[in-house]
């Protein structure tokens, strides 16, 4: 049985190339960028007013006093999207301005309209100051928020909606990204069912849309094939081996592979001679737990059935899987106290259904949900991250600082 550690380092040298594609940027959301991605543009593109009033030139100013008012003309009202371009401006003179228009010399400086003070005279406007204005006061410059040049998106990043609104702004219409990686799986076993009413002594395969799920925020396709029943051991040969011709990324199954009379899935897999496996895990919950890299493009992923031995093996051997072979940069565990003590066996690697809050001196704190039994889904609805806690210790102290995970391995704040 392999060290959890050991098992990550095997599943990394076992990566498998999932090649880029090119597609618009409206259709990458929760894709995986494939390129760095620089700014073309320097944003804002041009220095422009951050609220309404009036722009003048502000050494216009630099000789006016409490007692003596001076008078700039208004020359013409711009707003956002005019262009800006007013030929041969002379002394005396202003322009009203609404948020976001841009501005252009002499104009280096907005008075609000609170704070502005406009007599007419003669059906002309005129702003009247006595003070001295302060040179870029609301402006917005070139280039404030992006440089061109300037990296937005990392080669590595998930797509969020907010690189979405980045890019759009600043013009790109296309972005590389790796292409989605095909996982193809497999529910086993007699008891398991897809009907909507079943009996007492039936299961109903909740394992399936747990694992899709996940396709709605990691660039995964799901397949799931017809569930196996414990005399289709010849049929699930025949699949390996179309999977394997189609290419498929990863073949998984979900039960089948402890050492029961119906459960030939590792039989079958062993049959497929390869240089990286490994049969079971010094975790819990996750046993038993299989993988094994079929060829250069295809690997198998065996999972336990209980409900949450498949989720803490989806979430801590193929998904790390996943994120190695797309080169998603994902997000590293929190650092968190703990809030209490906790025993363990001492060689085995525990992941924890637990809650992360911020205490109110601004520490990130775990605490242990009760019912960690591999059968028990309850604590996983009340969880917010798994807590790590590693082989080699058994007894951990209240205050200790452990690593906790996110649930799907990324977070989107």
């Amino acid at each position: 049985m392999i060290s959890y550690k050991n098992a990550l380092k095997l599943l990394y040298k076992s990566k498998i190339k999932i090649k880029s594609e090119k597609i618009l940027l409206k259709n990458s959301l929760y894709r995986i960028c494939s390129e760095n991605i620089y700014s073309k543009s320097n944003y804002p593109a041009t220095n422009n007013t951050a609220l309404d009033g009036f722009a003048i030139n502000s050494i216009e100013t630099t000789k006016l006093k409490k007692n003596k008012y001076a008078k700039f003309k208004v020359l013409k009202t711009l707003v956002a999207g005019d262009k800006p371009d007013i030929e041969k401006i002379k002394k005396g003179y202003c322009i009203e301005v609404m948020t976001g228009t841009s501005i252009k010399k002499p104009f280096d400086t907005i008075i609000p309209y609170e704070e502005s003070y406009v007599v007419k005279e003669n059906n002309s406007k005129y702003l009247l100051i006595n003070k001295k204005i302060k040179k870029f006061n609301h402006l917005r410059f070139v280039g404030s928020d992006f440089k061109k040049g300037q990296i937005v998106v990392r080669k590595g990043d998930l797509i969020k909606a907010s690189d979405i609104l980045a890019l759009k702004t600043l013009g790109i219409k296309n972005i590389k990204v790796r292409k989605k990686i095909n996982v193809v799986f497999y529910p086993t076993g007699n008891e398991i069912s897809n009907k909507e009413f079943v009996p007492l002594w039936k299961v109903r395969n909740s394992n399936g849309d747990y694992i899709k799920s996940f396709a709605r925020i990691l660039p995964i396709k799901f397949k799931e094939e017809k569930i196996l029943k414990d005399n289709d051991e010849k049929k699930f040969e025949k699949e390996i081996k179309k999977c394997i011709k189609k290419n498929i990324d990863i073949i998984m199954t979900i039960g089948g592979v402890s050492a029961g009379r119906h459960d030939f899935i590792p039989k079958i897999v062993n049959k497929f001679k390869t240089k990286y496996k490994f049969k079971n895990s010094k975790i819990r919950p996750g046993k038993p737990i299989l993988f094994s890299k079929l060829n250069t493009k295809t690997v198998f992923f065996g999972l336990p059935g209980n409900p949450i031995s498949t989720a803490a093996c989806f979430r801590f051997f193929v998904l790390p899987f996943i994120f190695k072979s797309i080169e998603y940069l994902g997000t590293k565990p929190i650092a968190a106290k703990l809030n209490s003590t906790f025993k363990k066996d001492k060689n085995f690697t525990r992941f924890i259904k637990g809650v992360l809050k911020i205490s109110k001196k601004g520490f990130s704190e775990f605490s242990v949900l009760k019912g960690q039994e591999s059968y028990r889904i309850k604590p996983l609805l009340i969880s917010n991250v798994w807590g790590q806690f590693n082989q080699g210790k058994s007894s951990f102290n209240k205050g200790d600082i452990i690593e906790c995970h996110t649930t799907f391995g990324v977070n989107f704040l």
